[in-house]
């Protein structure tokens, strides 16, 4: 713990996991007691009232051993295959440890053009909250059986901060075979400085960053400085510590050696300063009881819904106006300009009916708004 950064605290958790930590490097075999361990920690935060995601490298990494392709570089098709075969066996190493203890999971597969495109960007968040509701750990991971370099994270450490921004998350995880960030590469100069906590990126600090030493792993530190500015931008705090070691979330709780960077503001706080800076598309005009409702923290429903002016698609920005025609707040739409004013005045029950699909219950949840 560094100047009040704990992670037995944070709300919400994304954990990164990476390839050298589940498989073996000699066998490519899946190291299962490690993922016992891990299993216990996940399932203690849980029990906590922390919500917990895991962002998990291992698919390439289990399948071509399945193919016995060998440790050499794989042509984009043979990891693709291999991916393929690898995903169904993560999968399963996960959802077997977690069982036990009676947690359930999910498999999310995502490509960089998932988090760049709004709408898809807007259906994972979705998707990641109900989860994360009905108490689902789920387990992201790129998805190497389509992505190309056009569409690639590249590597888990940045798909980890991108998830941890998405999902509003209080703290984010890398367990790495370093304990840390260093002046130096410690494996080559073993008296290089280590950090405890970097409160911002500075050119130093990106001068300092070495390149990734594993056989399996991509990301080298360069990739958790990328990881840790989007992190740190969004209010999330995150963390470098030790991995290859058993149950390492308890190890960070007892005080092992890490680094911590320190967040900007709250992930909250972050998200609606990023939503209030954004220029309106259109306008919705409300009526007093859905000015009444959002001053108490409530999405914006249908029914509250007079006007709609503009023309916007899903998840864009608007402006929300009160019965004086004055702007009282701003939130990303979840439905578009045309699909707002079929469904406006309208109790939620009708969505269905009026648009021919069942769509979400609020028009602009609570997380997507900012009040004026």
């Amino acid at each position: 713990m560094v100047s009040g950064l704990n992670l037995q605290t944070a709300r919400r958790v994304v954990i990164k996991i990476g390839s050298s930590l589940l498989v073996a490097a000699g066998t490519g075999e899946l190291r299962e007691h490690w993922l016992q361990s891990l299993a216990k920690d996940v399932t203690k935060a849980h029990q906590n009232g922390q919500e917990v995601i895991l962002v998990s490298s291992g698919a390439i990494a289990l399948g071509r051993g399945v193919l016995g392709l060998g440790a050499s570089d794989l042509a984009l098709e043979h990891a693709q295959a291999a991916a393929a075969v690898g995903q169904i066996r993560l999968a399963q190493a996960y959802q077997e440890v977690l069982a036990p203890f009676g947690l359930k999971t999910a498999q999310i597969l995502m490509t960089l053009d998932d988090s760049l495109n709004r709408r898809r960007y807007l259906n994972s968040r979705a998707t990641l909250e109900t989860l994360l509701g009905l108490g689902v750990i789920p387990i992201v991971n790129e998805n190497d059986t389509i992505a190309t370099d056009e569409i690639r994270f590249g590597d888990n450490d940045r798909l980890a901060a991108q998830i941890a921004v998405m999902a509003s998350a209080d703290c984010l995880v890398l367990l790495s075979d370093v304990d840390g960030f260093y002046a130096a590469n410690p494996m080559t100069y073993p008296a290089a400085q280590h950090f405890p906590m970097i409160e911002g990126i500075t050119p130093d600090i990106e001068a300092m960053a070495g390149v990734g030493v594993s056989g399996l792993s991509k990301g080298g530190m360069v990739t958790k400085l990328m990881a840790a500015r989007t992190a740190m931008d969004a209010g999330c705090a995150m963390v470098i510590a030790k991995g290859d070691i058993l149950h390492p979330l308890t190890a960070i709780q007892d005080g092992a050696r890490v680094t911590w960077f320190k967040p900007k503001d709250d992930p909250q706080l972050a998200r609606k300063r990023w939503i209030a800076a954004m220029k309106p598309k259109g306008a919705l005009a409300i009526d007093a009881g859905a000015v009444a409702a959002l001053k108490q923290g409530k999405s914006l429903l249908p029914a509250g819904v007079t006007y709609v002016g503009g023309t916007f698609g899903r998840g864009e920005p608007v402006s929300i106006e009160g019965p004086d025609g004055q702007a009282m707040a701003k939130g990303l739409c979840r439905y578009t300009a045309e699909e707002a004013r079929i469904i406006k005045g309208h109790q939620t029950r009708d969505i269905a009916p009026l648009l021919g699909y069942a769509g979400r219950a609020a028009l602009i949840h609570r997380d997507d708004m900012v009040l004026m």
